[in-house]
């Protein structure tokens, strides 16, 4: 389970939260009926089409004559009034398309309202992975009805791991996956998370946001994944982003592919994310779902 820091708030932080719920709120009424804002945004070609990107993370597992893992990661999905359900659809595509063993999902399934999850949800139930499908929550699942967006998830074949970890079943039982819970809106436990490593064990980290690296600390691991970011959601034609999310990392750490400094070979990778938070639009910023495979 997870719980909010905004029992940790000050009060001037508790004002400016309330407030930013209440712009929220707006602007999804508005948005809402007959989801005429999403629509509108599709015909005009601004939601954007989802691309399936890859990488190769080397971890020795091939040349020691073991089959590579791989890994469907997707982020952001922002069920809502900004987000056409076709890219939920197509998104949830893509992820059974690279014919993962395992699913990860990086949170923020919803915006502004968690009974929107409720549509995602039946998408990604018909996303199969042998080895499970695992999940952290983001900062706008945690304004929204946390607890029903866990439910619907749970009810999806959707586990969730935040501050916990799970070590995958054989012929990857030298995997471990680890949860780490939103470092803007969440309580993160990395001590609970990066828990139960063996020698030559593989660690995956699935958080939300790239500012989770500063939580992680100079602990070890092989692939760290996040979203959060959108890949800046509004980008010029050159790459620069419009607006990022706030936070010590997340405009460094943006989008793609990043080799980290620390113990032993720590990559991060930060996804574009699936849907649109605010304003129902993308430019030069496509959602993107992965397959990692740790070779």
């Amino acid at each position: 389970m997870t719980a909010s820091s905004i029992e940790h708030f000050t009060p001037r932080e508790r004002r400016l939260e309330a407030r930013r719920r209440s712009v929220e709120l707006v602007l999804d009424t508005v948005f809402r009926p007959g989801n005429w804002a999403a629509h509108v945004s599709e015909l005009l070609g601004l939601q954007g089409r989802v691309e399936t990107n890859e990488i190769t993370v080397d971890v020795g597992r091939t040349a020691a004559g073991r089959v590579p893992l791989r890994v469907g990661f997707a982020s952001d999905f922002h069920a809502g009034a900004t987000t056409h359900r076709r890219l939920l659809v197509d998104a949830c595509a893509a992820l059974t398309a690279t014919t993962p063993d395992v699913v990860l999902l990086g949170g923020d399934f919803v915006s502004v309202r968690a009974s929107y999850v409720h549509a995602l949800a039946e998408l990604l139930s018909d996303v199969h992975a042998p080895l499970g499908k695992y999940a952290v929550l983001g900062n706008h699942d945690l304004r929204a009805n946390w607890r029903e967006v866990i439910s619907a998830l749970e009810r999806a074949g959707v586990q969730m791991i935040t501050n916990s970890f799970v070590r995958l079943s054989a012929p990857f039982d030298d995997v471990i996956v680890s949860g780490i819970d939103d470092p803007t809106r969440g309580l993160p436990r990395p001590d609970l998370a990066m828990g139960d490593a063996r020698p030559g064990d593989t660690r995956i980290v699935l958080m939300h946001s790239p500012d989770g690296v500063e939580m992680i600390g100079d602990r070890a691991f092989d692939l760290a994944l996040a979203g959060h970011t959108h890949g800046g959601q509004i980008n010029l034609p050159t790459g620069h982003s419009l607006v990022v999310p706030g936070g010590p990392l997340n405009r460094a750490y943006c989008r793609g592919r990043f080799e980290l400094e620390g113990p032993g070979n720590r990559t991060l990778l930060v996804s574009r994310g699936i849907g649109t938070s605010g304003v129902p639009v993308r430019l030069f910023a496509a959602p993107e779902v992965h397959l990692c495979l740790i070779a």
